[in-house]
């Protein structure tokens, strides 16, 4: 079932409802707002997609994951996973969009579509329980989350630039 491939996807996960959870989508959002990506990178809010992102992840070339990841560390932590550990990671997860994203990427690598080339990146939440804010030891990370994207995307040969120069007075 190999379909086109195109490009590089960013796909920013969680719900923005269960507090930490949300991270994922507000780093997806920060990259595409303040990092000029080149044309061949796309930004998506996968939001709870589920099974929808089944095409998108079907047609990347790589595929960069942005997303809380609960590996038992302290709050606020930086986590980066390797194609290879993300199905294990997600099935750790209390949320209501992991276990879709596991079935969707199983079913993708059963498919033969799943990017050879597939990161996962995020922070360990701190709360992710209804209608919490995002905990102060996950939004201090959250700029520092979307330049991770933005160097994951540039090892993969991508060319992304920081939109606003600090002046020196």
């Amino acid at each position: 079932m190999a379909s086109a491939r195109r490009g590089t996807t960013v796909i920013g996960l969680g719900n923005p409802l269960m507090g930490d959870d949300g991270l994922g989508l507000l780093a997806a959002q920060r990259l595409q707002e303040e990092w000029i990506l080149p044309p061949e990178v796309q930004v998506v809010d996968g939001g709870t997609w589920g099974m929808n992102l089944l095409p998108i992840i079907d047609e990347a070339e790589e595929l960069l994951l942005i997303d809380a990841i609960n590996q038992d560390m302290p709050p606020g932590t930086q986590i980066v996973l390797g194609r290879d550990e993300i199905p294990r990671a997600l099935a750790m997860k209390v949320s209501p969009h992991q276990i879709d994203l596991s079935e969707v990427i199983a079913l993708a690598e059963l498919r033969g579509t799943l990017p050879e080339r597939m990161t996962a990146i995020g922070l360990q939440p701190e709360r992710v329980e209804f209608g919490a804010p995002l905990s102060p030891s996950v939004d201090r990370h959250i700029d520092q989350l979307a330049a991770m994207a933005a160097y994951q995307l540039e090892l993969w040969g991508h060319r992304c630039e920081y939109r606003f120069r600090r002046s020196h007075a």
